[in-house]
């Protein structure tokens, strides 16, 4: 078996994946309309759209599988981003690449492969459409034609969720995509058990730096603050700004133990950042972390209420200590 290479541009691509906020989300009738198109014109039992992670594909939309993700090892989705072109594969088992591959030797016995490489708004690479049959075939001009047109609804679809749901200036998140995204995260920790904490931030001194430094200064605040909450925090967590200076992460399917681990982390690169800084300002916070209660928060915007009250007590708190006189 060959494990696919990673493409050069890695890094790139999976900042851009990562920054559409879509990785582990919920089914959407917008995607799973396309794979049936696709499963149904193509009369493959299998079609997906599949976006390559660091270590796994993790399919969007799957019509015909129950898998919900596999190793990138392993993908015929990781050798398809590595071109432009369709990539197809008329029979896996005589491929010296995919020969002995666990997807062809086992479920689901992989033999047709073709995949079309799937474009984010920035224009890398992120996954595949692909439709996959349990028997050798051709796939002819026609057929390439047809896969990539299919293709390029998912890349519309991407980008149109990606502009409306986005914040021009810290490329994060803004606060309609926090909500849509955050209320399928939450719905899924609803059915599966999952613990899911939100993490709510205000910058400190955020006026203070507007008025002595200039907006310009603020701006860079904001987009600093991001870049460093984008960096700290897993690619499935949702980030957004939702409003001037308030920021929200929402951790999904994560131990109280690791949301301490990735508060200190937080805190830790906020420091180094200040440290190395040469703007005359430091970034500073106030955080509250609210705990998802199905019996209290009805939805995301409940949960956001109850993270916003937990800051909101926590800088009256450290204002109240900074204002006592020395003993």
């Amino acid at each position: 078996m060959q494990p696919p290479d990673k493409p050069a541009n890695e890094a790139s691509r999976l900042a851009e994946l990562r920054s559409l906020q879509v990785l582990d989300t919920a089914p959407e009738d917008r995607y799973d309309r396309v794979t049936r198109i696709a499963q149904r014109l193509f009369d493959v039992p299998i079609a997906l759209v599949s976006l390559v992670d660091e270590t796994r594909q993790w399919f969007k939309s799957c019509q015909g599988l129950y898998a919900t993700e596999t190793s990138r090892d392993v993908s015929f989705c990781g050798h398809a981003i590595l071109d432009d072109e369709v990539f197809i594969i008329p029979d896996a088992a005589r491929d010296p690449r995919f020969h002995d591959n666990p997807l062809v030797t086992g479920e689901p016995r992989i033999r047709f492969y073709a995949g079309f490489p799937i474009s984010g708004p920035e224009g890398e690479t992120v996954g595949t459409l692909c439709v996959i049959d349990r028997k050798p075939r051709d796939f002819g001009n026609s057929d390439r034609q047809a896969l990539i047109d299919l293709g390029r609804i998912i890349e519309r679809e991407l980008a149109s969720f990606h502009l409306a749901t986005m914040d021009e200036l810290t490329r994060i998140t803004n606060r309609r995509g926090f909500e849509t995204l955050g209320r399928q995260a939450l719905a899924s920790c609803r059915r599966s058990g999952h613990r899911a904490t939100l993490l709510f931030f205000d910058l400190d001194q955020f006026k203070q730096i507007n008025d002595t430094f200039g907006h310009a200064a603020g701006d860079s605040a904001l987009q600093q603050f991001a870049t460093i909450l984008r960096d700290t925090f897993r690619g499935s967590d949702v980030i957004g700004r939702i409003s001037g200076d308030e920021f929200t992460v929402l951790l999904t399917n994560v131990a109280a133990d690791d949301v301490k681990v990735a508060i200190e982390r937080l805190a830790t690169a906020i420091g180094q950042h200040n440290a190395k800084s040469q703007q005359g300002y430091a970034i500073g916070y106030s955080l509250g972390a609210a705990d998802f209660d199905a019996d209290l928060h009805a939805d995301i915007n409940d949960l956001m209420a109850a993270g916003d009250r937990l800051m909101y007590r926590e800088k009256k708190r450290r204002q109240r200590n900074a204002d006592k006189p020395d003993a």
